[in-house]
């Protein structure tokens, strides 16, 4: 007898309030104010937000990236958590993106990109494989400094 999935039985990611989730964490070699200002500067920036300048690091502060991404910063903690709105252009609605940098005793820090409102669990695969990738870059850029 084969078993089917029973309709309750929610799929992996899928929150009762805020759609899709997906969460990426690691703990990368570097103190946590040297990984805040990577992540504040253009290469960082370029790294996972996309392609833009800069950015005012202030709740509030709306930004615009060079290849249509958009979204809104809504909490500002220096050198400990960034929570903003996160639409690519081609995204019919925005996420919801929160990263945090949590200090480790040893001098490391740990990364964490959590991302809600995802639109489904294609979405929230893709953006899994995205949030991978920005950390390994992120990595390769510390390693480099």
């Amino acid at each position: 007898m084969v078993q089917s999935q029973r309709s309750n039985d929610k799929p992996t990611g899928l929150t009762a309030s805020s759609g899709y989730q997906v969460g990426v964490r690691r703990t990368l070699s570097v103190h946590t104010e040297q990984m805040w200002t990577l992540l504040l500067s253009k290469q960082g920036l370029n790294v996972w937000l996309g392609p833009i300048e800069s950015i005012v690091a202030e709740a509030g502060e709306q930004y615009r990236c060079e290849n249509g991404t958009s979204g809104e910063l809504r909490v500002v903690k220096p050198i400990q958590q960034l929570r903003l709105t996160w639409q690519p252009h081609a995204w019919n609605s925005p996420s919801t993106l929160q990263i945090r940098l949590i200090p480790n005793k040893n001098g490391t820090t740990t990364i964490s990109f959590h991302q809600e409102k995802l639109e489904d669990v294609h979405r929230r695969e893709e953006m899994k494989q995205h949030w991978e990738q920005v950390i390994v870059e992120l990595a390769e850029m510390i390693a480099r400094s």
